[in-house]
Protein backbone atom coordinates (compact mmCIF):
# COMPACT_ATOMS: atom_id res chain seq x y z
CA UNK A 1 0.00 0.00 0.00
CA UNK A 2 2.53 2.55 1.05
CA UNK A 3 4.65 1.66 -2.62
CA UNK A 4 1.01 2.21 -4.24
CA UNK A 5 0.42 5.35 -2.42
CA UNK A 6 4.25 6.93 -3.00
CA UNK A 7 3.59 6.37 -6.90
CA UNK A 8 0.12 8.37 -6.63
CA UNK A 9 -0.06 10.56 -10.36
CA UNK A 10 -1.33 13.98 -10.39
CA UNK A 11 1.77 15.33 -7.67
CA UNK A 12 -0.27 13.36 -4.95
CA UNK A 13 2.28 10.77 -4.30
CA UNK A 14 3.98 12.69 -1.14
CA UNK A 15 0.52 13.76 0.49
CA UNK A 16 -0.89 10.16 0.15
CA UNK A 17 2.13 8.72 1.05
CA UNK A 18 2.10 10.94 4.13
CA UNK A 19 -1.46 10.60 5.07
CA UNK A 20 -1.17 6.28 4.77
CA UNK A 21 1.82 6.74 7.03
CA UNK A 22 0.29 8.84 9.57
CA UNK A 23 -2.90 6.44 9.76
CA UNK A 24 -0.42 3.44 10.02
CA UNK A 25 1.83 5.07 12.25
CA UNK A 26 -0.62 7.37 14.54
CA UNK A 27 -3.22 5.45 14.68
CA UNK A 28 -5.43 8.47 14.17
CA UNK A 29 -9.04 8.37 13.11
CA UNK A 30 -10.36 9.53 9.46
CA UNK A 31 -12.24 12.46 11.07
CA UNK A 32 -9.59 13.61 12.79
CA UNK A 33 -7.06 13.51 10.03
CA UNK A 34 -9.57 15.56 7.96
CA UNK A 35 -9.39 18.32 10.70
CA UNK A 36 -5.42 18.57 11.24
CA UNK A 37 -4.18 21.78 10.49
CA UNK A 38 -0.13 22.16 10.28
CA UNK A 39 -0.15 24.44 13.64
CA UNK A 40 -1.52 20.87 14.74
CA UNK A 41 1.93 19.37 13.99
CA UNK A 42 5.49 19.75 15.76
CA UNK A 43 7.77 18.08 14.09
CA UNK A 44 11.97 18.22 15.22
CA UNK A 45 14.49 15.75 14.50
CA UNK A 46 13.87 13.30 17.54
CA UNK A 47 10.60 13.77 18.12
CA UNK A 48 7.27 14.99 17.04
CA UNK A 49 3.73 15.09 17.79
CA UNK A 50 0.30 15.49 16.51
CA UNK A 51 -2.59 17.78 18.88
CA UNK A 52 -5.82 16.45 17.95
CA UNK A 53 -8.04 19.37 18.56
CA UNK A 54 -11.25 17.46 18.88
CA UNK A 55 -11.09 14.26 18.60
CA UNK A 56 -13.99 11.66 19.34
CA UNK A 57 -16.32 13.22 22.20
CA UNK A 58 -14.51 16.29 21.37
CA UNK A 59 -11.58 15.17 23.24
CA UNK A 60 -8.24 16.80 22.56
CA UNK A 61 -4.75 14.83 23.12
CA UNK A 62 -1.29 14.79 21.86
CA UNK A 63 -0.29 11.85 19.34
CA UNK A 64 3.66 11.35 19.94
CA UNK A 65 4.85 10.80 15.93
CA UNK A 66 8.10 7.99 14.97
CA UNK A 67 10.52 8.78 12.58
CA UNK A 68 8.75 7.12 9.91
CA UNK A 69 5.85 9.34 9.92
CA UNK A 70 7.80 12.58 10.36
CA UNK A 71 9.96 12.09 7.74
CA UNK A 72 6.91 11.69 5.52
CA UNK A 73 4.94 14.81 6.83
CA UNK A 74 7.99 16.68 6.69
CA UNK A 75 8.61 15.35 2.59
CA UNK A 76 4.85 16.18 1.76
CA UNK A 77 5.43 19.69 3.47
CA UNK A 78 8.47 20.39 1.79
CA UNK A 79 6.45 19.79 -1.75
CA UNK A 80 3.90 21.98 -1.00
CA UNK A 81 3.91 25.79 -1.93
CA UNK A 82 2.72 27.26 1.00
CA UNK A 83 2.39 26.02 4.71
CA UNK A 84 0.93 28.31 6.65
CA UNK A 85 0.14 27.45 10.25
CA UNK A 86 -3.23 27.78 10.07
CA UNK A 87 -3.95 25.81 6.49
CA UNK A 88 -5.09 22.28 6.87
CA UNK A 89 -2.57 19.41 6.87
CA UNK A 90 -3.82 17.65 3.76
CA UNK A 91 -4.81 19.51 0.80
CA UNK A 92 -7.68 18.38 -1.46
CA UNK A 93 -7.06 18.60 -5.45
CA UNK A 94 -9.33 22.44 -4.84
CA UNK A 95 -6.97 23.30 -2.33
CA UNK A 96 -9.15 23.25 0.56
CA UNK A 97 -8.82 20.56 3.46
CA UNK A 98 -9.66 17.17 2.11
CA UNK A 99 -12.99 16.26 3.44
CA UNK A 100 -13.74 12.52 5.36
CA UNK A 101 -15.15 11.37 1.97
CA UNK A 102 -12.17 12.33 0.05
CA UNK A 103 -9.62 10.62 2.15
CA UNK A 104 -10.98 7.48 2.39
CA UNK A 105 -11.37 7.31 -1.44
CA UNK A 106 -8.02 7.75 -1.25
CA UNK A 107 -7.82 4.61 1.15
CA UNK A 108 -9.46 2.80 -1.34
CA UNK A 109 -7.73 4.10 -4.46
CA UNK A 110 -4.40 3.16 -2.97
CA UNK A 111 -5.56 -0.59 -1.64
CA UNK A 112 -6.56 -1.07 -5.12
CA UNK A 113 -3.51 -0.12 -7.08
CA UNK A 114 -1.99 -2.18 -4.80
CA UNK A 115 -4.17 -4.98 -5.04
CA UNK A 116 -4.73 -5.68 -1.86
CA UNK A 117 -7.20 -8.33 -1.87
CA UNK A 118 -7.09 -10.72 0.99
CA UNK A 119 -8.40 -8.61 3.59
CA UNK A 120 -10.61 -5.68 3.14
CA UNK A 121 -8.90 -2.44 3.85
CA UNK A 122 -10.33 0.77 4.83
CA UNK A 123 -9.58 4.10 6.78
CA UNK A 124 -10.31 2.28 10.23
CA UNK A 125 -8.28 -0.86 9.03
CA UNK A 126 -5.18 1.48 9.02
CA UNK A 127 -6.28 2.12 12.59
CA UNK A 128 -6.58 -1.59 13.72
CA UNK A 129 -3.29 -2.52 12.03
CA UNK A 130 -1.42 0.68 14.05
CA UNK A 131 -3.15 -0.65 17.09
CA UNK A 132 -2.46 -4.05 17.02
CA UNK A 133 1.48 -3.77 15.96
CA UNK A 134 1.26 -1.53 19.09
CA UNK A 135 0.15 -4.19 20.84
CA UNK A 136 2.43 -6.65 19.24
CA UNK A 137 5.44 -4.33 20.34
CA UNK A 138 4.71 -3.29 23.56
CA UNK A 139 2.28 -6.57 25.19
CA UNK A 140 -0.02 -5.66 27.74
CA UNK A 141 0.51 -1.97 27.10
CA UNK A 142 -3.38 -1.45 26.95
CA UNK A 143 -4.00 1.82 28.95
CA UNK A 144 -1.29 3.75 26.83
CA UNK A 145 -2.98 1.87 23.56
CA UNK A 146 -6.13 3.68 24.89
CA UNK A 147 -4.49 7.21 25.45
CA UNK A 148 -2.52 7.01 21.92
CA UNK A 149 -6.38 6.04 20.06
CA UNK A 150 -8.13 8.47 22.59
CA UNK A 151 -10.35 5.65 23.95
CA UNK A 152 -11.96 6.46 27.54
CA UNK A 153 -13.09 3.09 28.45
CA UNK A 154 -10.29 0.26 28.43
CA UNK A 155 -13.45 -1.82 27.06
CA UNK A 156 -12.90 -0.07 23.58
CA UNK A 157 -9.71 -0.61 23.45
CA UNK A 158 -9.87 -4.02 24.52
CA UNK A 159 -10.72 -5.20 21.35
CA UNK A 160 -7.43 -4.85 19.78
CA UNK A 161 -6.59 -7.69 22.17
CA UNK A 162 -8.90 -10.62 20.73
CA UNK A 163 -7.57 -13.01 19.04
CA UNK A 164 -7.86 -13.56 15.16
CA UNK A 165 -8.92 -16.95 13.79
CA UNK A 166 -5.24 -16.81 12.18
CA UNK A 167 -3.75 -16.18 15.39
CA UNK A 168 -5.56 -18.85 17.20
CA UNK A 169 -4.91 -21.85 14.53
CA UNK A 170 -0.89 -20.54 14.79
CA UNK A 171 -1.20 -21.08 18.79
CA UNK A 172 -2.70 -24.44 18.46
CA UNK A 173 0.19 -25.37 16.27
CA UNK A 174 3.11 -24.26 18.20
CA UNK A 175 1.62 -25.64 21.62
CA UNK A 176 0.62 -29.55 20.54
CA UNK A 177 2.80 -31.99 19.33
CA UNK A 178 1.59 -32.92 15.90
CA UNK A 179 2.15 -37.00 16.38
CA UNK A 180 1.04 -39.35 13.79
CA UNK A 181 -1.22 -41.88 15.38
Amino acid sequence: MLRAAGASGHGLAARNYALVQLMLQAGIRVGELATLRIADVTINDRSGSLRIREGKGLKAREVPLNATARRAIRAYLDGRPSVAKAEPLFLSNREGAMPVRSIQAVIASVVRRARVQRVPVSAHTLRHTFALGYLRDNPGKLVELASLLGHESLDTTAVYTRPSTDDLAADLERSHLNVDG
